[in-house]
């Protein structure tokens, strides 16, 4: 039994061409508080900076896998096979874990078979927000409501027991992967928990084109989850047709939040989640009647 093989966690990082800000998380791993007996293992994505940059980005904080089969949730699976701790615990290289997000997320699995944290999303000044990060403050990654209320939580802040895992089987592609994992486990009778203590930052989105390409491929992997159901196709469409009147409904939400100082960000906030339903509502159309 090789050294990895007695730890207890196993930290699972998927990666791709993105050095400065894996070396970021790596660091705020490095950072974490407690008496525990964990290993982080990176899973690349065939970057194409090749593996030696990698592997200096990583300077012996982790052990590296290689990920040959594209997309976010074959690089986790990749991960979790060439690990080797009982209790897996995600992330991605792009955020920053609180330091004690790993002691707090193993506690809460004595009450709940999986959990999911409590999502920041980080930015660079806070007083000078595009109207993009403005956007994401308010919006994005409301993890306990996707746990609470939906079921699910991002994996970039999942903790569950690997034997869970196992059974439940490994991500899959082209579709909403944390929320179809999510719905795997708890269809398998397994129950998930939030765990506020369990900190983890994100990146809010710059800019139109990055927001942009985050939502196209959100459209596309929830999209891939509604056709395969019976009358999928036709709850998409509904679902969709009500994106402009959600505008009415978010905008007091953005007046009100705490997260965004002055008049001028909320405004710039709210310019973009009147942008941003419309560009979705066309894109999920397109989707729908796209050629095969």
């Amino acid at each position: 039994m090789t050294e990895a093989a007695t730890r207890a966690i196993s930290v699972i990082i998927p990666h791709y061409q993105d050095l400065d800000r894996l070396n970021l998380c790596l660091s705020a791993l490095s950072a974490q508080q407690g008496d525990l007996d964990f290993e982080i293992v990176v899973a690349d994505n065939m970057s194409p900076c090749g593996e030696a940059a990698v592997i200096a980005a990583i300077a012996g904080r982790a052990r590296l896998a290689i990920a040959t089969e594209r997309g976010a949730g074959p690089t986790r699976n990749a991960g979790v096979a060439a690990s080797c701790g009982g209790v897996l615990a995600f992330t991605d290289s792009d955020c920053v874990p609180d330091p004690g997000w790993l002691a707090a997320g193993v506690a809460a699995l004595a009450k709940q078979d999986f959990v999911g944290g409590k999502m920041i999303v980080l930015v660079p000044d806070t007083a000078r927000m595009t109207g993009a990060e403005a956007f994401e403050r308010v919006f994005a990654f409301n993890n306990r409501r996707y746990v609470e209320e939906e079921g699910f939580t991002v994996t970039a802040n999942l903790f569950c027991p690997r034997t869970l895992f196992d059974r439940v089987g490994g991500f899959r592609t082209g579709l909403s992967e944390d929320l179809e994992w999510c719905r795997r486990a708890t269809d398998a009778g397994y129950r998930i928990g939030y765990v506020e203590e369990a900190v983890v930052g994100h990146p809010a989105r710059a800019n139109w084109a990055e927001l942009v390409g985050k939502w196209r491929r959100i459209n596309a992997e929830t999209f891939g989850l509604f056709v395969s159901r019976r009358h999928g196709r036709l709850q998409w469409a509904l679902r969709n047709l009500a994106l402009p009147l959600s505008v009415l409904r978010h905008a007091p939400m953005v007046m009100r939040s705490a997260a965004l100082p002055g008049l001028a960000t909320r405004l710039r906030a709210l310019g973009t989640l009147a942008r941003i339903r419309l560009w979705r509502m066309g894109d999920a159309y397109r989707l729908l009647f796209r050629r095969p």
